[in-house]
């Protein structure tokens, strides 16, 4: 089952950063396509799958947040992630939500090397 559950959560990875950078792109000059109801309910149901994947993988190898400290950064990694995505669309300027873009692509990258590597960057000490 982990190779099921590490396949499903690499491909809503993917997915959901590709929808990101597609998203944001599209946002730039406002394109009506992302007012459909695919683009308004698309990344809700990949980033649910790709949490219930990552829970899945977590219960699978037991291995949990706030025990592995490498696990505990990736999840606050995530969060910043989601957050700055979040902003990055509705930011009230665009300097703000390029700003809030590059910084969710930098979380994104921090997430990235702690997952390859399972050492965490800033929770050393602990």
């Amino acid at each position: 089952m982990y190779m099921a559950f590490k396949h499903i959560h690499l491909l809503m990875v993917v997915l959901s950063v590709s929808f990101l950078l597609v998203r944001f792109a599209m946002s730039l000059k406002p394109a009506a396509i992302l007012q459909s109801k695919f683009f308004k309910i698309a990344p809700h149901v990949i980033d649910t799958l790709l949490l219930l994947s990552a829970v899945m993988l977590m219960l699978t190898l037991q291995q949990y947040p706030f025990v592995q400290p490498w696990l505990t950064e990736k999840l606050i990694a995530v969060i910043a992630y989601i957050v700055l995505g979040v902003m990055a669309f509705k930011g009230r300027t665009a300097y703000i939500r390029w700003l809030c873009f590059l910084g969710a692509l930098g979380w994104l990258g921090l997430v990235l090397r702690v997952a390859m590597t399972k050492q965490p960057v800033f929770l050393t000490a602990f």
